[in-house]
């Protein structure tokens, strides 16, 4: 059966998936399936409730407004996606800000961040990926979708072939520009040489040989400046390769006239300056090395820690053992994992026991034991002893997959210190080539003889001293290095902004329970009367808590682990008093004070321990054996033991420590005593600790939030950085800015001294990077001509811009030898 082509529905082009927000029963789906296939160009719409998705096809180009206007018409909304494209050819803050541009000009984004140092853009929106890619082709550079992290080694691969490409090119254009720069300024500074050259080759072949060497100079290693510099100049959008393009082509254009035409030159100004063009070049070439080689080093935290995901994994199939690529483990998967083997993803121990050092996540120095039923984590270390375990999650789902998005998702983000920086670099190119053609046209109107020549070298050098790479990368590249840094020490910044925040923070705020203390009531104390043996009385009274649901009942049971419980009868709970019961043939009766007075039992024996203990907040419980008092007794959620040195750290940092919990007040107060907390705020609920954080931000500026539990999460989203503990729920986690993953104190402070340490890095390269440009630019001007007669040669320029964005990268890097003040496993 033949089909009419004129009469053949409509091939689909493309496929579109959109998060749809809004829905709640099976009548909303068909309410946006139906808003969707009225849109022209629509070929069909699938909308599943569960994923919250509409697939669309379509068989022409659709505006994304028109399928937003549509979902909204209908009573929905089209939720925002995040998406993340890698950019090759950015060289400068220029360019940043162009790409930027590109993309924010797209329907459909709401936010486009880019980054210099990780050559990655984050794009938040409905705009399509195709739509995306496409403006930043028009920009003048390369895209791509993000790869997974797995893949990211292949980021590192390029990275390394663009450093050995620039070495070879720097070494080409160093063999090359070296007999251009001996035959130049060898006759210019050596009289012996400029006489052997007139004796032997003559100035004009001497000038040939250089117009030859510098032609391949700039015809091959640097050619990427020409390809690159005059289309985007072309392009209305100039950046750093148009720079260095104007500058070096119009002094070789210059000399090129000099050569085969001097005539056209006015008399006195027929000189070369390809030497100028080589050496800038390859100097420029050769910071573009330096500067590649760096960048490779702020990315190597990301590197290690993908460097901890095991490569295979010895799995339990069909009744046998095989090693297989960890990305074939599934859920549920059985892992046998030996002495030394790295785990390879995380799981549950089903069998055996060993000691596992996860240091390179938590950054906790000591081993911890690992039984039946611990979790483990993908990328630890098993040390001692056999483990089997069953996969719980793998891939993009354990944890240090998570750590790593998060660090990555850190680096990527930009400060509020930026700001000002897009403003300058908005500008600053265009505003350069402005400037140099002001100093040609000064020079060349009110200069002294040969005002031509000294028009055209102070006008080059402007252009070349010129550095908005130094001003692009200095604030990208300390974030790198600062956040790479802080998860080699536990601390995952989950978002780049809280590092500049945390450091201006005034007041620490912690939630009590879990977070100060250990988050479960312990035994803490059990002093007897004169005749009475301590395992029999500890076995006594576990024996008849035992017998009781009450936590405090648990926690005195949990204390006698080990010893042998007497068999318990006639167990009663005597309402607002306590409990009784026979134990191993004695009567053992356990409460608080007003029950031992109704026992008619005097407890001023134990008078001294029980105003210790309630000065530590603790109540006293009593017990009473055969009529007799035997015991005093307390049970307290203790304060974990790093607590108090982190309090300290806090204090000699300058900052307010205050305390919030839903616990009574004279317990709160004796904990904060103890501690010496500034602040209390007590017997508060979830939403009294949402109404505390903003009284105390009001009272003090910039507040940080440090708790642990779903309680928690309101206080730590409201705080201006919310720090989780990393052993808490991860409602908090997720709320938080800062997630500690060693579940340790120590953490805060450190987290503050990293803050404050990569802010200091980034106001120093901020600093150079601004100073540099402005006092460099009028000199090469020729602005200290007048009053000392100096003048800047194009190739010093171009060496000072070239170290330039090495300083920038090399001081960033400085914060790879950050060292916590508080290490971790240490008082």
């Amino acid at each position: 059966m033949r089909v009419d082509p004129m009469n053949a529905p409509a091939k689909p082009l493309a496929a579109r998936s959109l998060p749809i927000e809004g829905m709640h029963c099976a009548s909303c789906v068909g309410r946006v399936e139906r808003a969707l296939r009225a849109v022209p160009g629509v070929a069909g719409a699938d909308v599943n409730l569960a994923t919250e998705r509409a697939e669309i096809r379509f068989t022409a180009p659709i505006d994304p407004e028109a399928l937003q206007n549509a979902v909204q018409n209908a009573g929905f909304d089209i939720g925002m996606s995040t998406l993340e494209l890698e950019i090759d050819g950015m060289t400068c803050a220029s360019c940043v800000g162009r790409v930027e541009r590109a993309l924010q000009a797209v329907p459909g984004v709401a936010q486009a961040h880019v980054n210099l140092a990780t050559e990655r853009a984050t794009v938040k929106g409905t705009a399509d990926r195709d739509a995306l890619i496409a403006a930043i082709d028009r920009a003048g550079y390369d895209a791509r979708t993000r790869r997974a992290v797995a893949e990211d080694d292949t980021l590192t691969a390029r990275r390394e072939a663009e450093a050995s490409e620039l070495r070879r090119d720097v070494m080409i254009a160093s063999a090359l520009t070296l007999p251009v720069f001996a035959l130049e300024m060898g006759s210019h500074m050596i009289p012996p040489v400029h006489h052997l050259i007139m004796s032997t080759i003559g100035m004009q072949t001497s000038w040939l040989i250089q117009f030859a060497l510098t032609t391949l100079v700039m015809a091959f290693p640097g050619l990427r400046f020409y390809r690159l510099g005059f289309p985007a100049l072309a392009r209305g959008a100039p950046d750093m390769n148009s720079l260095v393009a104007v500058g070096t082509m119009a002094a070789f254009l210059y000399s090129l006239v000099a050569t085969f035409a001097p005539a056209l030159l006015p008399p006195g100004t027929v000189n070369i300056y390809y030497e100028p063009a080589a050496v800038i070049v390859t100097l420029i070439l050769l910071g573009r090395w330096l500067e590649a080689r760096a960048k490779g080093r702020t990315s190597q935290a990301i590197q290690r820690l993908i460097g901890l995901q095991a490569k295979t994994a010895r799995v339990q199939r069909d009744g046998g053992r095989v090693d297989i690529p960890v990305a074939e483990v599934a859920p549920g998967d059985v892992i046998e994992l030996r002495p030394g083997e790295r785990v390879p993803v995380d799981g549950e121990v089903i069998e055996g026991a060993s000691y596992v050092d996860e240091s390179m996540i938590t950054g906790e120095p000591v081993p911890v034991e690992k039984r039946e039923g611990a979790t483990v984590v993908g990328g630890t270390i098993n040390q001692t002893g056999a483990l089997a375990l069953r996969a719980t999650a793998v891939g993009s789902d354990t944890m240090l997959a998570q750590i790593i998005r998060m660090v990555e998702t850190a680096q990527g983000a930009k400060l509020p210190i930026q700001a000002l920086v897009d403003r300058v670099t908005m500008w600053f190119v265009p505003a350069v080539i402005t400037f140099a053609l002001v100093t040609f046209v000064i020079w060349f109107s009110f200069g002294p003889a040969p005002a031509l020549t000294f028009g055209l070298v102070n006008a080059v050098a402007v252009l070349i001293i010129a550095c908005p790479c130094a001003m692009g990368l200095a604030t990208p590249t300390s974030i790198m290095v600062g956040t790479g840094r802080g998860a080699e020490t536990g601390v995952l910044f989950r978002k780049g902004e809280a590092l500049q925040l945390l450091k201006e923070a005034r007041v620490v705020v912690f939630d009590k329970t879990g977070t100060l203390t250990e988050g479960a009531p312990k035994l803490t104390d059990l002093d007897l009367a004169a005749g009475f043996e301590r395992d029999t009385v500890r076995a006594q009274i576990a024996a008849v808590e035992a017998k009781s649901e009450h936590p405090i009942a648990r926690a005195i049971v949990q204390a006698a682990e080990g010893l042998t419980l007497p068999d318990v009868t006639n167990f009663e709970s005597i309402t607002g008093f306590g409990v009784a019961a026979q134990a191993d043939g004695a009567r053992v009766e356990i409460g608080a004070d007003r029950y031992m007075a109704r026992l008619r039992l005097d407890v001023s024996v134990f008078a001294e321990t029980a105003a210790r203990l309630g000065e530590q907040g603790k109540t006293p419980l009593y017990a009473a054996i055969d009529g007799k008092l035997a015991a005093i007794i307390a049970v307290a959620d203790p304060i974990k033991p790093e607590t108090p040195d982190a309090i300290r750290a806090l204090h000699s940092m300058g900052l307010k420590v205050a305390m919030v919990t839903g616990d009574n007040r004279r317990t709160a107060e004796a904990i904060a005593r103890q501690l010496g907390i500034d602040h209390v705020v007590a017997e508060v609920l979830p939403e009294g600790k949402l109404d505390a954080v903003r009284d105390l931000k009001a009272a003090h500026g910039r507040l940080a939030f440090v708790g642990d539990g779903i309680n928690d999460a309101p206080a730590l989203a409201e705080a201006d950085v919310g720090i989780a503990i990393g052993t808490g729920t991860d409602v908090a986690i997720e709320a938080a800015d800062v997630v500690l993953m060693s579940g340790s104190l120590r953490g805060v402070p450190n987290a503050i001294a990293l803050s404050k340490a990569t802010i200091r890095n980034i106001r120093q390269n901020l600093f150079w990077a601004f100073a540099y440009n402005t006092a460099l630019i009028p000199v090469a001007a020729g602005v200290l001509w007048p009053t000392f007669g100096i003048l800047l040669s194009p190739i010093f320029a171009a060496g000072a811009m070239a170290l330039s964005s090495v300083f920038v990268l090399g001081n960033a890097l400085r914060l790879r030898s950050w060292r916590a003040p508080m290490q971790e496993g240490k008082a």
